[in-house]
């Protein structure tokens, strides 16, 4: 029997509590020993060990096909999840959550993705009901809703409307630009020389800029210029005196300046100083202005991996602590300084390149290709494990250009730091690698912490609302009394799903009403009706919450502004989408199935029958009495009841078994009797005390109607009938092939932007992959996108561009 686990959301909780302790023991695996030369047990190695144990973080990453499309397009996706300490691929959730999300964060499409080992993809038909405009595309998990949605993956992505007019274009309005300070270590100390990060942006794209300033004293005297270095981001060095305010004045185009005041001088408080020389070891001042010498600890952790520990005695309010750059794991390490009282007192990030990065070869026999050409491209890595990758290939015009960031700028970037960095894979480029400053200038400027320490050495155990989907969705619902509105504790409830294969599920109401279901290999649009046994309970209100998250970032989107100089591409862009639909639209809605149990979940019954089989009867009483034996219909008054009976024992029992139409529970035995036997196709039977979740049913009987649509029967109106979209349907990618001269001489438009997506690329160590496709009829240059990971956390990355040429194809 296929026995569903108890689902009453307590038991519940704590089975589910047993798996995420498994996962969590698996996601720690592997940590380093700490660096300490004293006191590893500090109270907030333990703290920060603590929260890592119960609080497993999981990263995602969408590799989107490209960043521009036009209304009745694909978007397509492919997800990674990673544990977010160790960057290797996460088989904790089955289920991710993508979302589009409009200027006002309002989800324009939705869709839950079924993951396994770590990765999934899915696909949003753009409707042509979508406005013109910059949208946000955000992923999460179940279990990263306990947490800040800063941690959820957003990327922007631009959709045009070329059905409507394109929308006016706002007049040019005069530049606004911010001023920020980050004084090194978080204070300026009096007294003490020390480097102040900054970072000016334009107040309307948020993009940095190349402004150049100068700091001042209250007096009016000049003690530091300020030029950026990259991105609006630069640093400059001064000793700040007691007492004294200092002012920086920024030279803005139009001639006039930009006035900001720098943070107060502080005369006691501590700070530290990060030097990065060419040897092997970063040296790490840490100073104390106004306090007595004590010994201050200097913890250093890596996405709370703890890398470095070390306590020492400041002499003279200051030491200097030396840290091997070999112990440091790759991405952001945050050191932290804490005073004798255990209370963290300053923090500097510092960013080492990973080392663990798979080297991607992606290569075309030839540059130049013709129209309708084929198109064969060998992969290869150098990595010694099995490569998970994805593959786009878009066309570059004025409306999308090469892509700002990847799946290594994310995981071991972005996804650590605060608010939007410009260019993210600038880092990770030749150029980047390179330049040591404007790394260093951002881990000053936009550095965050995942965690605030005061919450962390508060020792409180972590709770979390949410659960990990280990096995599969999970649908929460709640009860509650119809006249009060106050939740219904102890009430049995059951969820079904007309159809084929039935789906059936019971939970019963905890102390706040709420009711919990997995709804494991739930695909496609279905209906689901929950009720309870009305026979014992009417005066209940049932509802499904929404598995989506209802809390968002503050990150406005930039303003989309189309000039009249991408009309053309604007213009293409709206008659690919015709081509496609008019020519290929009975390829574009084509699934693949998903390989999962279509039998019912009672498995195989003790008794079935194919009614058409036998002689058909008008009237149920007649079916059940003629040829089912397995149950005896008895009248108890004016009322039917079934006995079913009990093989294994040789009995009958004596209560009413569990009765589904098509996998609804009908309480009511006489108005299943009242059913038109002609709808019904199939009957099973199990002759046996059945088990599921938490009940036993004396025996159960099942009717399936021909289209598995309750065939009309009429539900109890109590009942809560609900459309509900379960795991999306993979939507197959297609594109035409042109192996054969008559294909190639097809006189069908191909107009496609995007020449191919490949979400599920295997790359064998030592071993070459070969991925092939088809131009279509518009010459140009495309660039071609592979991206993925490793078993071992390798993240690559590599970008190709090819070229096709040929007479522009005829519009037809």
């Amino acid at each position: 029997m296929n026995n569903f686990q108890d689902n009453q959301p307590q038991s519940g909780r704590k089975r589910y509590a047993l798996r995420t302790l498994l996962c969590l023991v698996l996601g720690i695996a592997g940590i380093g020993t700490v660096n300490a030369q004293s006191d590893q047990q500090h109270a907030a190695i333990s703290s920060l060990q603590q929260h890592r144990k119960t609080s497993l973080k999981e990263k995602l990453y969408l590799h989107i096909d490209r960043p521009v499309y036009a209304c009745g397009d694909e978007m397509w996706f492919k997800v990674y999840s990673v544990d977010g300490s160790l960057h290797r691929p996460l088989d904790m959730s089955k289920v991710t959550y993508v979302e589009l999300l409009d200027a006002d964060q309002k989800p324009a499409l939705q869709a839950k993705v079924a993951m396994k080992d770590g990765t999934g993809s899915g696909s949003f038909q753009l409707p042509t009901t979508l406005q013109t405009g910059n949208y946000t595309v955000r992923a999460y998990t179940s279990w990263m809703k306990n947490f800040d949605p800063a941690f959820y993956f957003q990327q922007q992505v631009t959709i045009i409307n070329t059905f409507e007019q394109l929308p006016k274009q706002e007049a040019a309005k005069a530049k606004g630009y911010t001023l920020q300070f980050f004084p090194e270590g978080g204070n300026l100390l009096a007294g003490i020389a020390g480097n102040v990060a900054f970072k000016i942006s334009d107040s309307q794209n948020g993009k940095g800029a190349a402004l150049a300033g100068q700091v001042l004293d209250q007096d009016g005297n000049k003690v530091a210029d300020f030029t950026p270095h990259k991105f609006g981001m630069g640093r400059f060095a001064f000793t700040p005196q007691q007492g004294k305010r200092y002012t920086a004045k920024l030279q803005l185009p139009d001639g006039s300046t930009l006035e900001q005041t720098l943070p107060q001088v502080q005369e006691r408080g501590y700070t530290l100083q990060l030097a990065d020389s060419i040897d092997q070891y970063l040296h790490i001042t840490v100073r104390s202005v106004g306090k007595p010498d004590e010994q201050v600890y200097l913890l250093g952790h890596t996405r709370q991996q703890v890398v470095s520990s070390e306590r020492a005695l400041l002499q003279n309010g200051k030491y200097v602590f030396r840290v091997s750059k070999a112990d440091l794991a790759g991405g952001i390490t945050h050191f932290t300084v804490f005073n004798t009282a255990g209370q963290p007192v300053s923090e500097r990030l510092y960013f080492r390149r990973p080392t663990n990065e798979l080297a991607l070869q992606v290569a075309a026999p030839q540059q130049q290709y013709n129209l309708r050409d084929k198109v064969s491209l060998e992969l290869q890595s150098a990595s010694r494990t099995r490569a998970n990758l994805s593959m786009a290939v878009y066309k570059l015009d004025s409306l999308q250009l090469h892509p700002q960031g990847h799946i290594a700028s994310y995981i071991w970037l972005e996804s650590d730091l605060k608010g939007t960095i410009e260019n993210p894979a600038y880092y990770f480029s030749d150029t980047g690698r390179a330049d040591h400053q404007a790394m260093d200038n951002l881990m000053l400027t936009q550095g965050w912490s995942r965690f605030k320490w005061e919450d962390m050495l508060e020792k409180e155990v972590s709770k979390h609302a949410y659960l990990p989907e280990n096995h599969g969705h999970l649908l929460f619902g709640k009860v509650t009394h119809k006249r009060s509105g106050q939740p219904a504790p102890g009430i049995m409830t059951y969820l079904a799903s007309p159809g084929h294969p039935i789906r059936f599920y019971n939970a019963q109401s905890d102390a706040d009403g709420k009711l919990l279901f997995e709804l494991k290999d739930f695909y496609g649009n279905k209906d689901l009706v929950l009720q309870s046994d009305f026979s014992k309970d009417s005066t209940f209100h049932f509802e499904l919450l929404s598995p989506f998250s209802s809390h968002y970032t503050s990150n406005p989107l930039a303003h989309l502004q189309l000039t009249e100089s991408r009309a053309g591409d604007i213009a293409a862009r709206h008659l690919q989408v015709q081509v496609e639909h008019a020519y290929y639209g009975g390829y574009r809605n084509s699934y693949h199935t998903p390989g999962i149990d279509s039998s019912a979940f009672y498995g195989q019954p003790s008794e079935r029958y194919l009614l058409d089989d036998y002689k058909r009867f008008k009237v149920m009483e007649e079916v059940m009495r003629e040829y089912v034996q397995g149950v005896q219909v008895r009248l108890r008054g004016r009322s039917f009841y079934f006995m079913v009976m009990n093989r294994p024992y040789k009995s009958i029992f004596r209560e009413n078994p569990m009765v589904l139409l098509d996998g609804v529970p009908v309480f009511n035995i006489d108005k299943i009797m009242a059913f038109d036997p002609l709808k019904v196709r199939q009957l099973d039977v199990i002759t046996s005390r059945f088990f599921h979740g938490p009940l036993a049913y004396q025996g159960l009987v099942s009717y399936h109607t021909y289209n598995g649509d309750l065939g009309g029967f009429a539900l109890d109106a109590r009942a809560l009938m609900q459309a509900y979209e379960g795991l999306q349907q993979k939507r197959e990618f297609y594109a035409p092939a042109y192996d054969t001269p008559e294909q190639k001489s097809s006189r069908l438009a191909d107009f496609r932007n995007l020449l191919h997506w490949a979400p599920e690329i295997k790359l064998e160590p030592g071993k070459e992959e070969q991925v092939s496709f088809y131009t279509s009829d518009q010459p140009g240059t495309y660039l071609v996108v592979v991206q993925g990971l490793t078993a071992s956390g390798e993240t690559g990355y590599q970008l190709l561009q090819i070229k096709v040429s040929g007479p522009v194809a005829q519009k037809q």
